[in-house]
This record gives structure tokens, C-alpha cells and sequence, in this order.
């Protein structure tokens, strides 16, 4: 029962409290205050008084008829339909006061038979299920007696027929003692013709014809019955070969039941994977996860690919549970077919030459090969990660050559991670460099051991204490100070201390025990990589492991070819090339990333598989990241301003020398300007470059590479930047300038002169006019001003007048007296300071 207060009521009624509570006091109700309760029983009490009192009690108003009129379409066969209208008749009578006795009997008398239709509503039913209970019972029984007569029927036929076959004299006796054997033959003439069987009589004669014939009969007749009804058992329509009578349709439910409890499924995720995929696995609409997603703050389509911790969270927040999958099933079972097993023999010790820009590493390699690579590189400093193999007095050694720029850290790290030995390069008059640092802890990272070879001992201002104390400051102790290191002084020029090093290394691989199988397929790493205009992809591979043969079918990373040619590293052909030796193959399918694995595989379709997988998975993760970075970057500068953008297409020579000079770029950006790569690649310049240039109005950067003629043609036509560099920080030294260009200035302020307020008098035509004493530098006109009292600044802006005597100048000079209007200012005292000032910009750099 709902309660209101008195308040509640008079709003609800729109009627003052005052009125109500005088109302109510009248029809004899005990309320005194607004917050009082009212009852449903005090509401009616309070309407009957108030109907009483306007005059509303006649008999008329006592009853009340209500009716209620409904139509509905029933729909039969043949697409008949009928129209039924219900009508519904309600009289409520106004009960009185005298009348309390006969409602309650009335109310009881209702109870009660509401009460007795509902026993015989449960008896009816009850009697229901006992009589279809009963019903089924029956059913049920005489089936099984059926079923019983049945079998029996089937046993006694059997019984009988075998009786007849083993014993005929029985027969012939049952049909008389005196009739001898041929008169009862003669009585069973088999007719030539036999008419279609129609009753009992039928069947009897067939079965006095021959074996054969009989046989031959009965099978038809059981076909043709057999095609009409089955007599061994009801069918459909009840019949056991008597009178049709048609069974009850039984009603056809399905099997599917609403599930009570939510289903919690098993979902099996791989790296990436689509919206629509991960919906359907988790048997929801791609809506519910797009919804999910947005709730967790990333925004998606429904054909947008996610990374898997993206589909774990997901799925955790759905209340599924996550299953890792390994895609990599095709490749790795690919992997463990080939055979690396077989006899290992001593191999060649793979050594890394690092260093220092400019420390000597490749003059020193140029002694022990006996060559001048150096003369002929650009700006004298490696771009390129080398590999030699040297026959020395005391074996073969193969050599790998790194950059020591800062711009080839990748490089260092992939030359140190493919090695067996590092050889540390210092110069003994420069000591220990940022990049020597880096070498250390790449070598110390790839857990290789190193050899230290300080250079330029024979230059003066050598001084190999001094390079020792600062490697041992590095955690690079010598032999002779008590650590394991062994440090060699050698000189590319004189040839000093090579031979010893040389011993050093060699001594080095002895303890480690370098060993390999020539006879297994070849396996190693890509050293370096580029796109030769005449022949293809060129990619530089160290074998580690086997031997590599022209002919056979290599996969490096996501392309895959068989080896048309096989290089030495002074260009020469081969045949084969086998463990620790560096060589140059022309085939692949593209060129592959520096730093990647390669193997040797038999099957050229599972090559091709796994590089088509490999490819597809590479690109499924990098949209992915592009789109989370994307939004990342979307919420990241809402708020800010705009970043200014250069736009740039690389193209380089070789793959090692693009991989750093993209990472260089990319981290001359700021939060104001920033490198935006669109393309990237390894070749020479196409016009596709000039016009992807063209249309995003980028600069082409050609490293060690030139444009083609279509490429030229289209350039100078539309007036596109190109620019050709050899020299690494050439590049990056360009780009760092442009990048400054764009940066917005500072604003710096330079004050240019002061002066002191000394006395204030009124202009009719100006108004309040300081007289001031220039006490420092010049005050202008036409510049900035502020005023300050006590040396706080209380006002900013501009001149209206600045006289000397009664002349208008521009400047007055320090030490000089001048009259001085402030513009749109009245408030200047006496002791004031007037100081003039100006806005310069200045330039920024990174």
C-alpha cells in the first residue's frame, strides 16, 4: 500500500496545504501538519466527504457500467478467415455504509467459488494425466504382445517349413493311408500360367508349383508387397495389412535449449588476427567486440587486424579464456625434416673487426689481405659491413668489417651477434671513443671473446698506458694485469705487432673448438644486401654451417630463390663455398633484411610457403602496429600544436646502409618537426620515387645511388628536390639543418633604454605628460614601453608622444630631458620609471 504525505498530496492535487488540512479535519480525519502520512483508506474517506459536500451522492452516481468490445481473425483452410468480436460487459456499484455485510458476503461467496473452480481445474488435469498416463501404459502392453505373437508366428512358420523339408513321408501320409504316392503328385498340377496373387487361396496354389518356380514367385511377391507395406510392423498410418487407420501426428520439437549459464569458450588466438575472426571465435557479433573495444578505449573496424595482446584483453574482458597458438608449425616442422647430422671436421674462426670511426679497422684488414679497400671508400670511413676470408701462415681466417660511425649500430650489433671473435680496435692517440664503448658492450652482450688491437703505435703521441687504463676503466683488464684479455699493439703501416695478432685470434679459436659439417645443407646469416640494376637482388651471406652450392633453393627471412650464381668476395665465380666463408648469390626473390638466418631447404613449394607466410604475417603486424601507433599518435597530439613535417624518399645502395640511415633520421625528430619517411628501398631511383615525391612534396635523398633517365626527366620537369650524397652525416647534417629552418623562433626581449619620471604635468591637447632624464641607453618612439613603480611593472604598452622641448623627435639620448605621453595611461607619478624595449626573434637549432 502506497503512503503520501499531506504535503506530497496537496501538490499532487494542486491545492494549498491550508486548504487540504482544514478539508480533512472536516471529513474527520486527525491530520494537524503537512508531513503527516495518508493512507488509501484516509483518500477515499477524504473523496467521499468532499463528493458529499458538492452535492455528488445521488443514486445515479452509485453505479458505474464499463464496457469492453475486441475483435480478432481466426484463420482456417483454403486461406479462410473469420472475424470474432467479444464484447465484455462490467457493472461497479458505489457500496454504502449500510451495506458492509452484504459486500462481505458477496466477497466471501466469490472467494469460495474462485476456490472450487480451481479444485476442479487441478482435478480435471489430474484426471488427464492419469488417463493419458494409462493410455500409453496400454499402448505400450499391446505392442509388446504384438510384438511377442509376432516372433512366435515366426518360430512355428520356421518349425514348420523344416519339418516338411526333412520329412516328406509325413506329408504324404497326412493326405491319405490308402492313396498311393503318384495319385497324390497328380493332384498338384502346377499351372504354366500363374495370375497375380489376390488373396489366401492364390498364395496357396503358388506354393504347389517347382522349387525353382516358387522360389522365383515368392521373391516377386515380396518385392511387390514389400513396395506397398511392410506387414512385420506398424507404419506411419497403423495398418498391419487390415483396414488404413491413421495414427495422431506426434508434435515435433527441436533439440536446441536455451542455455541457463553463459558459455565460457576456449579461443584460440595466433599473433594477428581480424575483429570479425576473433568475433566469430568467441560465437558473438563483430558489434559486441567493436563495442568492448571502444569501452576499453581503442577504436576498431570490424575487418581491422589486432596484435595479440590486444585479442587477449579482449577476450579476458568478454569472459572467454585464451589459448596461445604457435603459427609457426609449417616452418618449424620444415626446419626439422633437414638433416644437419654428419661428420664435423675444424672450421675457420669468423672474426669482427670494431672500432672508432677513423681508428684504423680497415687499413688494418688492408695489411693482412694485402689490398687498399680503404683508399677507395668515401670519405675514407665504411659504410658497409665487409666480409673477406684470408688464407694467413697460420690458416684461413674470414674477417667481417663494420662501420664504426654512430649511424651503424645495427650494423656493429649483427656483425658482433654472427661472429666468433671480436677484434676490439683503439688508436693509441686517441684512446677510448663513444663508439669503442658500444663496440665493448656489443661484444659483451653476443658473449664472444675479444681481442684488443691498439693501432697507430708508430704515430707520435702514442701512448698504450693510458689506452689501457681507460679499457680496464671499461672492464677490459689485460693478461698482464691479471684479466683474460689479450692486447696486441699493431701498426697498418709498418706492419707491426700483425703477425701477433693474427697468433692471438687463432689461439683464441683453439680453445673455443670451432666445428662444422660440410656435408649437410648450408645455413648462416645475411650479411649485407642490395639491388644490382643488371643482376637482381645481391644478397652477402656468411655459411656457418654445411656447404652452399650453385642450384640450390635458399630461404633468407621472407624471400626465398634458387642460387643462379655463386661469388667469392672479389667478384669471382664458384662452384660451392663451405663452412666461415663469405659469399655473394644472385636469385632471390627480393632482398632480404641485414641480420637475417638463411638455410638451405630440398623442397622448392615448402620454400615458397613458408616465405608467402612469412610475408603475410609481417605485413598482418606492421598494419597493426601502423594503426596503433596511428591512435597513439591521435591522442598524443590532441592539445598540441602543429608538427611541422619534412617529408623524405630514401633510396640507398645496400640494405645495411637504408636500415641506418632510417633510424638516424627518425631520431632528429622532436616534438615540433619530425622526419616523415614515405618510401624506402634499395636500388636506384625509378619514377615511381620521383612521383610519390612529387605528389606528397618530398625530398629524394639518394644514398650511393642515381636516378634513372624516365626518373630524371620527370624530376626536371617538375622541379623536384634531389639530392645525391656518399657520406652518411653529409645526409644527416642536411636533414638537421632543414629541421632547424622549420622550428618556430624564440622571442627574446631587449630592453633599450630607461628613463625617470621627474615631474607630471597636464596638456590640453595630450594630457598627462611625464618629464623624464634619460638615464640609460635611448628611448624610442616608436617601441614598446612599460612603467614600473618601485621596480614592479603596472603597466604595458605603447608611446603617444615623445618631445624635446617643444619639438617632436623620434629618440631622445641618454643623459638628455624629454616629455613623454603614455598612450591611454593617466596614473604616472612622480619617481616612475619609463623603460623602452623591443622583440627580437632568434633562431633555433636541434
Amino acid at each position: 500500500m502506497t503512503v503520501q504525505t499531506v504535503k506530497l498530496l496537496s501538490e499532487l492535487v494542486k491545492t494549498p496545504v491550508e486548504k487540504l488540512l482544514t478539508q480533512m479535519k472536516e471529513a474527520g480525519l486527525p491530520h494537524s501538519s503537512g508531513e503527516q502520512e495518508v493512507s488509501d483508506v484516509e483518500k477515499q474517506v477524504l473523496l467521499n466527504y468532499l463528493k458529499r459536500s458538492h452535492g455528488e451522492h445521488d443514486e445515479g452516481s452509485q453505479r458505474i457500467t464499463l464496457q469492453r468490445k475486441k475483435t480478432s481473425t481466426l484463420k482456417g483452410g483454403d486461406n479462410k478467415t473469420v472475424n470474432v468480436e467479444v464484447r465484455k460487459k462490467r457493472t461497479y456499484v458505489k457500496r454504502n455504509e449500510g451495506d458492509e455485510d452484504i459486500q462481505q458476503e458477496l466477497l466471501a461467496q466469490r472467494q469460495a467459488e474462485e476456490v472450487r473452480i480451481l479444485a476442479e481445474e487441478q482435478a480435471r488435469k489430474e484426471a488427464e494425466q492419469k488417463a493419458e498416463a494409462e493410455k500409453v501404459a496400454e499402448a505400450a502392453a499391446k505392442a509388446e504382445a504384438e510384438e511377442r505373437a509376432r516372433l512366435e508366428a515366426e518360430k512355428a512358420k520356421a518349425n514348420s517349413q523344416s519339418q516338411v523339408r526333412n520329412a516328406p513321408e509325413m506329408y504324404i501320409s497326412k493326405t491319405g493311408a490308402d492313396e498311393p504316392v503318384e495319385t497324390v503328385k497328380k493332384s498338384k498340377p502346377a499351372p504354366k500360367k500363374v495370375s497375380a496373387p489376390t488373396g489366401g487361396n492364390d498364395s496357396a496354389s503358388k506354393a504347389k508349383k517347382g522349387p525353382a518356380k516358387q522360389d522365383k514367385s515368392k521373391g516377386r511377391y515380396d518385392n511387390k508387397r514389400s513396395n506397398k507395406v511392410d506387414l512385420s510392423r506398424d507404419d506411419e498410418f497403423g495398418r498391419r495389412g487390415g483396414k488404413l487407420k491413421r495414427k495422431k501426428p506426434v508434435k515435433q520439437e527441436h533439440g536446441f535449449q536455451k542455455p541457463i549459464a553463459p558459455i565460457i569458450h576456449e579461443v584460440a588466438i595466433p599473433e594477428s588476427i581480424t575483429v570479425a575472426d576473433l568475433a566469430e571465435k568467441m560465437s558473438v557479433k563483430g558489434a559486441e567486440v567493436i563495442k568492448v573495444m571502444f569501452k576499453m578505449g581503442a577504436m576498431a573496424t570490424i575487418n581491422q587486424t589486432i596484435d595479440r595482446d590486444t585479442a587477449t584483453l579482449i577476450i579476458e574482458e568478454m569472459g572467454h579464456t585464451v589459448k596461445l597458438i604457435d603459427e609457426n608449425a609449417v616452418e618449424n616442422d620444415m626446419i626439422e625434416a633437414i638433416d644437419y647430422e654428419g661428420e664435423s671436421i675444424k672450421r675457420a674462426p669468423v672474426v669482427t673487426v670494431m672500432g672508432h670511426v677513423d681508428h684504423g679497422k680497415t687499413s688494418l684488414l688492408d695489411y693482412i689481405r694485402t689490398t687498399r679497400v680503404a683508399a677507395g671508400e668515401s670519405g675514407g670511413i665504411t659504410q658497409h659491413i665487409g666480409a673477406y676470408h684470408v688464407e694467413t701462415p697460420h690458416g684461413m681466417v674470414s674477417f667481417l668489417d663494420t662501420p664504426g660511425h654512430a649511424a651503424f649500430t645495427a650494423m656493429r650489433a649483427r656483425g658482433a651477434k654472427a661472429t666468433d671473435i671480436v677484434i676490439l680496435v683503439c688508436a693509441a692517440d686517441d684512446g677510448v671513443m663513444p663508439q669503442t664503448e658500444e663496440a665493448i658492450q656489443h661484444a659483451k652482450a653476443a658473449d664472444v671473446p675479444m681481442v684488443v688491437a691498439i693501432t697507430k703505435v708508430d704515430k707520435e703521441g702514442a701512448d698504450l698506458d693510458r689506452v689501457k687504463n681507460e679499457l680496464v676503466a671499461k672492464e677490459v683488464v689485460p693478461e698482464e694485469w691479471g684479466g683474460n684479455i689479450q692486447f696486441i699493439g699493431v701498426s697498418a703501416k709498418t706492419g707491426e705487432g700483425i703477425d701477433a695478432l693474427l697468433e692471438a685470434v687463432l689461439l683464441e679459436s683453439e680453445v673455443l673448438e670451432l666445428t662444422a659439417v660440410p656435408s649437410s645443407p648450408a645455413k648462416g646469416v645475411v650479411v649485407e644486401s642490395r639491388l644490382d640494376r643488371g643482376r637482381g637482388s645481391v644478397a652477402t651471406l656468411l655459411i656457418q654451417n654445411g656447404t652452399l652450392n650453385k642450384g640450390d633453393i635458399v630461404l633468407a627471412g621472407l624471400q626465398m630463390g634458387r642460387v643462379r650464381a655463386l661469388l667469392d668476395e672479389n667478384g669471382k665465380p664458384i662452384s660451392e663455398a663451405g663452412p666461415s666463408i663469405p659469399v655473394e648469390i644472385l636469385g632471390l626473390d627480393g632482398t632480404p633484411e641485414a641480420g637475417e638466418e638463411f638455410i638451405v631447404v630440398a623442397d622448392e613449394r615448402k620454400a615458397r610457403e613458408v616465405a608467402n607466410f612469412r610475408q603475410g604475417k609481417y605485413r598482418e603486424v606492421r598494419f597493426a602496429r601502423q594503426h596503433s601507433a596511428k591512435l597513439e599518435n591521435l591522442f598524443s597530439e590532441m592539445g598540441k600544436g602543429d608538427v611541422r613535417t619534412l617529408n623524405v624518399v630514401i633510396k640507398a645502395d645496400v640494405r645495411g646502409s637504408l636500415e641506418a640511415l632510417i633510424k638516424s633520421l627518425n631520431d632528429l625528430s622532436t616534438d615540433e618537426v619530425r622526419v616523415n619517411i614515405i618510401s624506402n628501398g634499395v636500388g636506384g631511383i625509378t619514377e615511381t620515387d620521383a612521383s610519390l615525391a612529387l605528389a606528397s612534396g618530398a625530398v629524394i635523398f639518394g644514398f650511393n645511388v642515381r636516378a634513372d633517365a624516365s626518373a630524371k626527366q620527370l624530376i626536371e620537369r617538375e622541379s623536384v628536390d634531389l639530392r645525391y650524397y656518399s657520406i652518411i652525416y653529409n645526409i644527416i647534417d642536411d636533414v638537421k639543418s632543414a629541421l632547424s629552418g622549420m622550428l618556430s623562433p624564440d622571442l627574446r626581449e631587449e630592453i633599450l633604454g630607461t628613463a625617470e619620471v621627474r615631474d607630471v604635468f597636464r596638456s590640453p591637447k595630450f594630457g598627462l605628460i611625464a618629464g623624464c632624464m634619460v638615464l640609460d641607453g635611448t628611448v624610442y618612439r616608436n617601441k614598446q614601453i612599460r612603467v614600473l613603480r618601485d621596480n614592479v611593472v603596472i603597466y604595458e604598452g605603447e608611446l603617444e608622444s615623445l618631445r624635446r622641448f617643444k619639438d617632436a623627435v623620434n629618440d631622445v639620448r641618454q643623459g638628455m630631458e624629454c616629455g613623454i605621453g603614455v598612450k591611454n595611461y593617466n596614473d604616472v607619478k612622480e619617481g616612475d620609471k619609463i623603460e623602452v624595449f623591443e622583440t627580437i626573434e632568434v633562431a633555433r637549432t636541434l
